[in-house]
């Protein structure tokens, strides 16, 4: 157990680089990776959100009842603000339809799950962080296929009710039943949970490899057009959450949770939605693949970055402490 603990350890530790390599791999050497289906991805998705809800319990909703103004402004900044800005970025790099839609189904979806740990590592409201995930993901039935609807409707058919059934089945039931799980196995879901990192990200590059190695070809020609959007679809996303959060004068550790929270989407879902209803654009998936890959780096950075300005805020803190002593001696 030992063994597979510092496995895990390793694994989420360097997920961000993990991910990116497989990418690679996928990407120029697909011949590699083709055993994975992309008929996988609703399974793969699946184990995710099943470890997922193992680390979640009832109480964990109490921040909902403690902050609930909190919450609904993170819930409303991740519905708003990342599919508008995907919309947005549509039209300006004038995308074509297939990448479109994939990159508004990013927007459309819920916080990520990696969203709890870069705001951990980023001195961040971590109990809102566990919250605004699960509230985004509980409301994602309805608001991704309506939001998908209304951003892409006019392009694309958006069959609403099959993706709320999707959303159903790939994410709410396995949450459900992780929940569950864990409320009657406690003990033996605490243990378990230190090799989900393990297994969360072993899915993850699963999912990023099989949709990367079946569009390689067409990345080597669109592919910088796909991570120029993501890039700025992610960046503007914590960006815009952060200040969202500033200027409703909310302390610095909130606005890193939502600022991170806004920024890293569930693009796992996004990719999960693109294979099952839109297939017949087989580029739709790329986009969640790609900023699969990008937002653990991007979390990972802005999670040092926030560190840092901690420290120098610490170090500013303990410099003041100590000219205040020396001028109380001297006086």
């Amino acid at each position: 157990m030992k063994t597979l603990e510092k496995a895990s350890n390793f694994v989420g530790k360097w997920m961000a680089l993990i991910v990116l390599a497989v990418a690679a791999l996928a990407l120029f050497a697909p011949q590699t990776c083709t055993w994975i289906r992309t008929s996988w991805v609703n399974y793969l998705l699946g184990i995710v959100m099943f470890g997922m809800g193992l680390t979640l319990k009832a109480s964990d909703f109490a921040e909902v009842f403690k902050h609930p103004k909190d919450v609904v402004l993170g819930a409303v900044c991740q519905f708003t603000l990342m599919p508008l800005i995907a919309f947005v970025l549509c039209k300006v790099f004038r995308l074509p339809t297939e990448l479109a839609v994939g990159v508004i189904l990013v927007g459309t979806c819920p916080g990520g799950t990696s969203s709890n740990v870069m705001t951990y590592l980023s001195h961040g409201d971590v109990p809102l962080s566990v919250c605004m995930t699960a509230v985004s993901t509980l409301l994602a039935p309805i608001m991704t296929p309506l939001l998908t609807l209304l951003y892409a409707g006019q392009t694309v058919d958006v069959n609403v009710g099959a993706m709320f059934l999707s959303v159903l089945r790939v994410v709410m039931l396995p949450i459900v039943l992780g929940l569950v799980v864990n409320h009657f196995f406690g003990k033996f879901t605490e243990k378990a949970a230190k090799a989900l990192p393990l297994v969360s990200t072993t899915a993850i590059v699963m999912i990023v490899a099989a949709v990367v190695s079946v569009n390689s070809a067409r990345l080597m020609t669109v592919g910088g057009l796909i991570v120029a959007v993501v890039v700025c679809h992610n960046l503007l996303g914590y960006l815009t959450g952060y200040l969202v959060a500033k200027v409703l004068r909310l302390d610095t550790t909130k606005c890193r949770a939502i600022s991170i929270e806004v920024g890293m989407q569930n693009s796992g879902l996004a990719t999960s939605l693109a294979t099952t209803h839109f297939a017949q654009y087989p580029l739709a998936a790329v986009p969640g693949a790609v900023f699969s890959v990008w937002h653990n780096i991007s979390g990972a950075l802005l999670a040092g970055f926030f560190n840092y300005r901690t420290r120098k805020a610490q170090q500013a803190e303990a410099a003041g402490a100590s000219e205040t002593n020396a001028s109380r001696e001297d006086a």
